[in-house]
């Protein structure tokens, strides 16, 4: 915008300004903004738990609340998703057929409290859980928990979580089993046992997805950098 063409009178010359600040505030980008979507094409870089690289592509897909992940990087992987702000949990099985694999992402609150998002491999609904730590400290600790299922009804459930390698390990009294993985104030459960992989995704800015991984019981992860 040329100013200097209203320097001669006030009046205009503050609608100017008030013009240019307005202008200013539509195009400045939101600090604060939500992540980019995840959903798209991927190549990804990474390193295995023994230290080994590897690559391949990533594809992501929205189904209803949750996404699929599906990874060729040598062998074929697919997996579900769930998103919780910046981060994205993974259960992921060897081949096309992940039945039994589940993932929950929690918030860690500032009272300790437990604010997750569930869902299983196959469905594209999400349920919630919320538990309460009733003895413990840090992550580490019992809890009861209340929740919903995936058609809606409710829950109620006690969970016990321990240190575990290096990860934690979570027991839910349901006869459900998982092992976390904590960033921050977020834990990413993968549940479904031995033949169940889990990844812990961090969202930049940039939607690169920055991911921390492993198997059930990991004494080692591994890393992987997926970028678009």
């Amino acid at each position: 915008m040329r100013i200097g063409l209203f320097n001669r009178s006030v009046a205009p010359l503050s609608i100017a300004v008030v013009l240019i600040l307005l202008c200013a505030s539509l195009v400045m980008p939101q600090a604060h903004g939500r992540s980019p979507d995840v959903a798209g094409r991927y190549n990804v870089s990474g390193t295995n738990p023994d230290g080994g690289q590897y690559s391949g592509s990533l594809e992501i897909i929205s189904r209803g609340s949750v996404y699929q992940f599906r990874w060729n990087a040598g062998t074929q992987y697919d997996g579900i998703g769930i998103r919780n702000g910046k981060f994205v949990a993974v259960a992921f099985a060897s081949g096309s057929d992940g039945t039994g694999c589940g993932v929950v992402d929690y918030t860690i609150m500032k009272d300790g409290t437990l604010d997750g998002t569930w869902g299983y491999w196959g469905k594209t609904s999400s349920g919630t859980e919320r538990a309460t730590r009733i003895s413990g400290r840090s992550l580490e600790g019992e809890y009861t928990a209340t929740g919903t299922n995936l058609d809606g009804t409710r829950y109620q459930v006690k969970i016990s979580v321990r240190s575990a390698a290096s990860g934690y390990h979570f027991t839910w009294n349901n006869n459900s089993e998982g092992f976390g993985i904590r960033r921050g104030d977020n834990v990413a459960v993968g549940i479904g046992g031995e033949r169940c992989g889990f990844v812990s995704y961090e969202i930049r800015q940039d939607g690169t997805l920055d991911g921390i991984w492993g198997g059930y019981g990991s004494e080692r992860t591994g890393t992987e950098n997926a970028t678009r």
